[in-house]
């Protein structure tokens, strides 16, 4: 993460506590990076440690920083006996380096390496992550995850930069991962497990000192296979940013809180309380365990003050201002759970899904507008998530839309949503559910763009 320094220098306890995150690539340093995957050890709680996955012995990975319009190239070396690839979760396009195996690419072996090389257009927060079906959600439930942040030209003034990768470890009764990866485990009641919430790698919450008044970007990305996380925000007014890697027109989220499901990234900014030794925290909702704090940030040394407001980021001018509904294409998905087998399983329009083989779901030309109509009939939430395009989600009486761009839509039970975009990028593109145990349970396909 990047820390911009105003008039008066940050805490070194700040910087302490941060720079086990803070790996940076230097400026215009357009060198290979590499990320090696190999088996590693964390430790849960106390001196108790659990078997993991990890990308160059962190957890989760290096943090890799570019530039808008840098050309980025990072090589993934597999050092485990599982297949991998490296999705670039949230980039738009460029569907060679997808990352999905087996529909964009195969999996990268034992002892095998692949490189990843595209250019980076759009500035954002992505993340990067395996993507093999049937596979993904061991590969990520064990750690191997992590952040890239492609910077704006003129990035916005704030004091302290913060990137922050949430995370929700399944541990057993003895406080390890464990060990069973089954698909299925959301339908299981009988699996005793727990959540154990993670920032950063470490155990929650993050502490940090951070001057009265300090201006403050926080981005934010939940790195869990399955958990959809409510954020609070307390003792102080965020701004939400940008969604999902896309600017968009500042704003306060509704009463003060933002759902993220996996794979969802907020950037928010806000202003630290003046008077001294106060806090300000974002915490995890829970009905059943209560609110839980995952950042704590104290005002703590000499007061700083902004004479400007927080402003927005430039938009996105590439994707489109209007897209012209009453011409789309227009494919619903009915979304339902079989559960006459052994083994339940997703359907997708009541049959039983072949994940990224067959045939694809539809097609259309590029430049095509599209409009998925989401309609869950089961008794979980989904969070469905088209790979490579950025969509707008409708409204649920009428034919407008939010006034921001997502990656991924959160479906509650028994509901129906449905999201528009435009067709630009040509390729195999995945459609999937971003809760990973479902989608290797069977809520998986794609589409192709000619």
């Amino acid at each position: 993460m990047r820390y911009s320094l105003s008039r008066r220098q940050l805490f070194t306890t700040l910087i302490a506590s941060v720079l086990p995150c803070s790996v940076r690539s230097g400026e215009g340093d357009k060198s290979q990076r590499i990320l090696r995957a190999s088996n590693d050890a964390l430790e849960i709680k106390g001196s108790i440690k659990t078997d993991i996955f990890s990308f160059n012995n962190l957890f989760p990975g290096p943090l890799l920083r570019f530039s808008q319009g840098d050309q980025m190239d990072v090589k993934l070396v597999n050092f485990l006996n599982q297949p991998l690839t490296l999705h670039w979760h949230g980039m738009r396009g460029d569907n060679a380096m997808d990352g999905v195996a087996p529909l964009t690419q195969n999996a990268v072996l034992a002892n095998q390496d692949f490189s990843y090389r595209r250019l980076l257009p759009e500035p954002g927060l992505f993340c990067y992550r395996p993507s093999v079906y049937g596979h993904t959600p061991e590969l990520m439930g064990r750690g191997l995850k992590g952040l890239l942040i492609v910077d704006e030209p003129e990035p916005l003034p704030c004091d302290l930069d913060l990137a922050i990768v949430l995370d929700s470890l399944k541990i057993d009764l003895n406080q390890i991962i464990t060990g069973d990866f089954d698909p299925y485990f959301s339908l299981n009641s009988n699996r005793l497990q727990d959540e154990f919430t993670t920032v950063n790698g470490k155990t929650a919450p993050l502490s940090l000192g951070v001057q009265p008044g300090g201006r403050v970007r926080l981005r934010l990305a939940n790195l869990s296979n399955a958990q959809i996380m409510i954020l609070r925000f307390i003792g102080i007014k965020p701004f939400v940013i940008a969604i999902d890697s896309q600017p968009c027109t500042a704003f306060e989220p509704v009463r003060g809180s933002i759902p993220m499901a996996p794979g969802a990234r907020f950037e928010l900014m806000f202003d630290m309380p003046t008077i001294p030794a106060s806090k300000a925290k974002v915490t995890l909702f829970s009905s059943e365990k209560g609110d839980q704090d995952v950042i704590v940030l104290d005002s703590q040394g000499s007061p700083v003050s902004h004479s400007k407001p927080i402003s927005n980021l430039p938009l996105n001018k590439t994707l489109p201002a209007e897209i012209k509904l009453n011409n789309s294409k227009k494919i619903d998905l009915t979304l339902a759970l079989n559960k006459d087998q052994s083994k339940p399983a997703w359907t997708i329009n009541g049959r039983r899904s072949e994940g990224y083989s067959g045939a694809p779901l539809f097609k259309v030309k590029a430049g095509t507008p599209v409009t998925l109509g989401y309609i869950n009939q089961a008794p979980l939430p989904v969070a469905m998530h088209v790979h490579g395009h950025a969509v707008r989600l409708l409204h649920d009486k009428d034919d407008g839309w939010e006034p921001y761009w997502r990656n991924s839509i959160i479906v509650p039970p028994l509901k129906t949503k449905h999201v528009a975009f435009v067709a630009e990028a040509p390729g195999k593109w995945a459609l999937h559910d971003d809760i990973l145990e479902n989608e290797a349970a069977g809520l998986a396909t794609w589409f192709l763009v000619e």
